[in-house]
């Protein structure tokens, strides 16, 4: 089964990553964002998507704890989001500990319930996730906080006075 998700994602990845760039990201990226990220000791770049859930300026997504580039991230490092066909700079960090991904991934599930099969957690009859499921499901993941820089347009006024 190892065999066939890789051989999968070998394919899966690249078109997503292809979509996602092109001006039909609206079919994707409504819950898919690439990240990219630099190694911290080979200095490569490295792009992949992941499904999101964003709040303002914060973005939460989770990975499997296997999956060990997320260790990029350890400590907080910066990242570029690629988010509803913009780069955006960010800062991202890993989050390990059980209790806080199990927290996060609740709440994930919350707003994405249709989620839930993926992370193996059942719903109740009113579309709510497992609490013990959810922390079941959180034991080998790790959580993903991207914190989004900030950007606004300075006022009329303020471009004047620079000016």
């Amino acid at each position: 089964m190892e065999r066939v998700n890789s051989a999968l994602m070998k394919i899966y990845t690249p078109i997503v990553k292809l979509i996602l760039r092109s001006p039909f990201h609206g079919l994707l990226s409504k819950n898919t964002m690439l990240i990219t990220f630099t190694g911290r000791k080979s200095g490569k770049v490295y792009t992949t998507p992941v499904g999101y859930v964003r709040n303002g300026d914060e973005v939460i997504f989770f990975k499997q704890s296997h999956n060990i580039w997320w260790r990029n991230l350890r400590g907080g490092a910066p990242v570029t989001v690629r988010v509803k066909g913009k780069d955006l700079k960010a800062i991202g960090e890993s989050i390990e500990d059980p209790k806080a991904v199990a927290a996060g991934l609740l709440a994930y599930l919350q707003t994405l319930s249709q989620y839930a099969k993926y992370f193996l957690v059942t719903l109740d009859p009113d579309g709510q996730p497992n609490p013990e499921e959810v922390a079941r499901a959180a034991q080998n993941r790790v959580m993903f906080r991207v914190q989004l820089a900030r950007t606004r347009k300075p006022r009329a006024r303020e471009f004047n006075n620079k000016h």
